[in-house]
């Protein structure tokens, strides 16, 4: 039962009798407060016209069915010898055939004589009735039988459906909340969007939208209430990067005005113009430089499109600064990123960059210190004790420190840091970034951060609200687009053919595998995808034999990583068999060809960043996704892989095949299913940023409690 005065931050515990596998549960979900309940919003609703029972079901309806299991058993097709479930679904009107193809331990996972729901398309044949490969769930009760949501008189037209988890069901959620929600003591008076935000979009208030989002009485509840709190989850996370900014901005930063002699020397350096984007980018960059307050911007590009040239010349800038009052020594720069690989990499282009200039430049990760140049070769770089770094970074006589996470040790210490560079910034959390940008000393360092992933516009817009946005939209002069195909089983041996002729060439080759090891053969709920071990002695040994095969994945030690790495780098390494651990920053220009295995298991940014592996040159590059799904909504993404003319296009189509319910896969974005529904509207995002950003600019955020309690009490969103 209920109490009396119930809040949004009443716990749970206590209004209702709860069984310890519940308490498990919500505490597994994070569901502790009345808010936190009245906020687990359905992933989606059963209307009374979609379930049926078996005597009304009609040939081609996709329908929902509740009954009684039987004759469950597993067998093998007649013909084709396919591993299946069959059974049978009954209930008081009639019996409705199961079968389940390639998915056998349907049968040992679900008990007869239970209750379950099945959701599917209805066929029919001499034997009656039946659903092939159906959704399966067990139910507590058919909405036919007992107390019915759905049976005369009811008050709620469309039953919702909420996530849960093991100990907790969806019908557990519907009547604790709809218990919430009648208790006439529920203190819902202060909404958290101002009154006046409301009336403008035409939104519901906050006690309005729960009702509706949880007891539906018609279609338009659910749209009006969806699109109230997609409202809200931007316009907060955009008040909080808004607020960040602001704040951030107040410290006291330094002034760098880039010497154009200077600069002109670097790019000249180079080898080859920059693209107008390029050059865009670094106009903007160095305009914040020149300025007093902190710099905070995004530099957003395609892989291949030049972001790291861009990122040196501003850090050339720097480094080639006196500090402030002086004529001697240089101003820092700090260059972090997510991996090891990756930051050797990078140390060795920083390496090219500064050659034949004053600038050290050091190296930290978690199993190496380096610093260039060495003192018995000058145009190389060698292994120094950790201490001995830290020692130069502290006394300024490294300008240029490249690392991994060990940048942000409380030990690294810097004596005139003044740009932070965030390599694929989307890895390392707000935390990790804001412990980077406090390691100056009294001024605080301009942050530069980059992303190799194009995201959409409205979610550039949300995630990085704190941010100024540069675009890297052009590819560097003489790249040819990626030759992209789809490449069905029956093709296969065609495709090997066509990659030899690469070989000849003395071209090398990338192939991407799913997992790590073999899946296990006795368990049937293992994944049946390619293994990067098994690929790699099969490719040596059947398909390539006259060609050197390596392989790469994060079991390795870190050492052995690197000497298959150095190994492919150099050539000696023809074919390289990995995970997706390669993704991010691998750069071997005489790579032309990637082959990605099980390519419907990947998302679409990922594929676009594996695929972005073999535009490091000007050769013509291809990538073949090797794909055995018949699924159709797998190969309609895999198309849009090889039609879209760039990662921004992508971004956008991904987006908008990203249907309602199959949005938690960018929960890592720490946006929940509704903020996703946002930023498929650019009007709400936009809409949402300015309201935020009137309020954050007319300083009077202090008037409205209500928003202050309501950041406070949503510990769910990371704003990351």
């Amino acid at each position: 039962m209920v109490s009396n005065g119930v809040n949004l931050s009443t716990p749970l515990e206590g209004l209702f009798r709860i069984n310890v596998k519940q308490k498990r549960a919500l505490e597994r979900m994070k569901l502790l407060t009345v808010r936190d309940l009245l906020y687990h919003f359905p992933a989606r609703y059963e209307s009374s016209t979609d379930v049926k029972q078996i005597k009304d079901l009609v040939k081609g309806d996709q329908a929902i069915v509740y009954g009684t299991l039987k004759s469950l058993k597993t067998k093998k097709a007649f013909l084709t010898k396919v591993p299946m479930a069959e059974g049978s679904l009954v209930d008081d009107t009639g019996t409705l055939k199961l079968t389940w193809f390639n998915q056998p331990f349907i049968a040992k996972t679900f008990k007869e004589g239970v209750l379950v729901k099945i959701v599917g398309k209805v066929s029919e044949g001499k034997y009656g009735k039946s659903i092939s490969n159906p959704e399966i769930s067990y139910s507590d009760e058919s909405p036919f039988q007992g107390n019915s949501l759905f049976k005369e008189g009811t008050s709620s037209f469309f039953l919702p459906i909420y996530p849960e988890t093991r100990g907790i069901t969806s019908r557990w959620f519907f009547h604790a909340i709809s218990k919430i929600l009648s208790d006439e003591s529920l203190a819902l008076k202060d909404d958290p969007i101002p009154e006046d935000i409301l009336k403008k979009y035409n939104l519901p208030t906050q006690k309005t939208a729960l009702v509706w989002i949880h007891t539906p009485q018609k279609h338009s509840h659910i749209e009006a209430s969806k699109k109230r709190f997609s409202f809200e989850e931007i316009f907060f996370i955009q008040l909080k990067r808004l607020s960040i900014k602001k704040e951030y901005e107040k410290n006291p930063a330094f002034k760098i005005p880039a010497d154009k002699e200077v600069l002109t020397r670097f790019l000249d350096k180079l080898g080859f113009p920059l693209t107008g984007a390029q050059s865009k980018s670094l106009k903007q960059i160095l305009g914040d430089l020149k300025k007093d307050s902190p710099m905070s911007r995004l530099l957003e590009g395609d892989v291949g499109s030049g972001k790291t040239a861009v990122s040196a010349a501003a850090a050339y800038a720097v480094t080639h600064t006196h500090p402030d009052g002086k004529d001697f020594g240089h101003l820092q720069v700090a260059y972090m990123v997510p991996t090891e690989i990756l930051a050797r990499q990078h140390f060795e282009s920083f390496i090219a960059y500064f050659k034949n200039s004053p600038i050290n430049v050091g190296l930290i990760t978690g199993s190496e210190c380096r610093k260039f140049p060495s003192k018995i070769d000058p145009e190389g770089h060698t292994h120094i004790s950790r201490a001995q770094l830290l020692k130069w970074v502290e006394n300024g006589e490294i300008p240029i420190l490249v690392g991994t996470h060990a940048l942000i040790q409380d030990k690294v210490k810097f004596k005139h840091l003044a740009l932070v560079i965030i390599d694929e910034q989307h890895r390392f959390g707000v935390m990790q970034r804001g412990k980077l940008a406090k390691k100056g000393d009294k001024e605080v360092p301009h942050l530069l951060s980059m992303t190799a992933t194009p995201i959409p516009r409205t979610l550039a817009l949300t995630l990085y609200g704190d941010l100024d946005l540069s675009v890297v939209d052009e590819l560097p002069k003489g790249r040819k687009p990626i030759i992209t195909k789809i490449v069905a089983p029956v093709d296969r041996k065609a495709t090997y053919e066509k990659i030899k002729e690469e070989l000849k060439e003395g071209r090398q080759v990338y192939v991407i595998c799913p997992r790590i090891d073999e899946p296990d053969p006795d368990k049937e709920t293992a994944l049946r995808v390619k293994s990067a071990k098994e690929e790699a002695k099969r490719l040596q040994k059947e398909i390539f034999p006259e060609y050197n095969v390596g392989l790469v994945h994060s079991k390795l030690k870190p050492k052995d990583k690197e000497e298959v790495m150095d190994e492919f780098t150099k050539g000696e390494v023809d074919i390289l068999t990995a995970t997706s651990v390669i993704e991010v920053g691998v750069n071997v220009p005489n790579a032309t060809t990637i082959i990605i295995e099980g390519a419907e298991r990947f998302g679409l940014a990922q594929l676009h960043q594996l695929r972005g592996r073999v535009l490091r040159s000007n050769h013509q590059a291809y990538c073949y996704l090797f794909s055995d799904s018949k699924n159709e909504k797998s190969h309609e993404r895999l198309r849009a892989l090889t039609e879209a003319k760039n990662g921004f296009e992508l971004a956008e189509l991904d987006l908008s095949l990203r249907g309602e319910g199959t949005l938690s896969g960018a929960k890592q974005w720490g946006l929940g299913d509704m903020g996703m529904e946002a930023i498929k509207n650019i009007k709400m995002v936009e809409a949402a940023r300015n309201e935020a950003q009137t309020l954050i600019e007319s300083g009077d955020l202090g008037r409205y409690p209500a928003i202050k309690k309501h950041i406070e009490e949503r510990h769910d969103v990371h704003f990351e």
